[in-house]
């Protein structure tokens, strides 16, 4: 007597899209990770440097608050507002820290089989955290240096009042913009560099350069520069800043474009 031995067919599960979600949102959290790993490139130096430029300031606020005292004036909350400026080195620093990141983890993110496409968005979602923070911490000390007159000395390095911006939201949404456009500015040079390498930068620095000087020959030979300053008094600083969005976007799709053609190398 001869038995029949059926197999009964074997489910086999299929990923879910809701698992390739989780697989993707968690292949890009890697990435960031991975940026993150190097503190001291992107939070601990550029703090560091603030902060000796800040306690450097602040000798010389000192300095010209007891020359005021000494030739008779009063520089406690009356003397002359002094303004440092060096909060725009935070900002520009960014494309130093954009370029680094990339161009450093970019071979062994690769090594690892990490899809263009995952490490670049993995790396937009870095520089948007790194802004939030940073514009948080900025904003928070332009309060604090306005809550006690300017350290006391009235001296201003974090606030905007040089702008015209004197509150809080407004205070963090320019630096907001302005740190995503340095960023993603950054991050298109990096992308830059690791496909064409160092001709790639120098060739963009070099047009970027001859375009600035078109649109300023342009201006002055059209008689344009009062309708120049007039938008820019119409906008105003948040208003320009939003402006810089156009760039910001621009600059993140060239360099998410030419990143998915590049070939690491050591």
């Amino acid at each position: 007597m001869s038995t029949t031995i059926t197999h009964s067919p074997v489910a086999h599960e299929t990923p879910s899209s809701d698992q390739h979600t989780i697989s993707a949102v968690q292949r890009i959290a890697n990435v960031a990770k991975l940026h993150l790993v190097n503190r001291g490139a992107v939070l601990w130096l550029p703090l560091f440097i603030m902060s000796v430029i800040w306690v450097s300031s602040m000798l010389i606020w000192w300095i010209v608050s007891v020359l005021i005292e000494r030739a008779g004036g009063s520089p406690d909350g009356e003397g002359p507002v002094i303004m440092g400026g060096a909060n725009s080195f935070l900002v520009i620093y960014m494309l130093v820290v954009a370029v680094q990141a990339i161009n450093l983890t970019f071979p062994f993110a690769q090594g690892y089989s990490v899809t263009r496409r995952d490490f670049y968005l993995g790396s937009a979602l870095t520089f948007l955290g790194l802004s939030l923070f940073y514009a948080v911490l900025m904003s928070g000390l332009a309060w604090l240096e306005a809550a006690t007159g300017g350290w006391g000395l009235n001296g201003y390095m974090f606030g905007l009042g040089m702008l015209g911006i004197v509150e809080l939201a407004p205070t963090f949404y320019v630096y907001l913009l302005a740190l995503l456009l340095f960023f993603f500015v950054g991050a298109a040079v990096a992308a830059m560099y690791v496909r064409w390498r160092a001709w790639g930068v120098v060739g963009f620095f070099t047009a970027l350069g001859f375009l600035v000087i078109g649109l300023i020959a342009l201006a002055t030979f059209t008689d344009n520069w009062g309708v120049v300053g007039e938008w820019l008094v119409a906008n105003g600083a948040v208003g320009v800043a939003l402006w810089s969005l156009i760039v910001t976007a621009a600059a993140g799709v060239a360099g998410f474009f030419i990143l998915r053609h590049a070939t690491p190398r050591a």
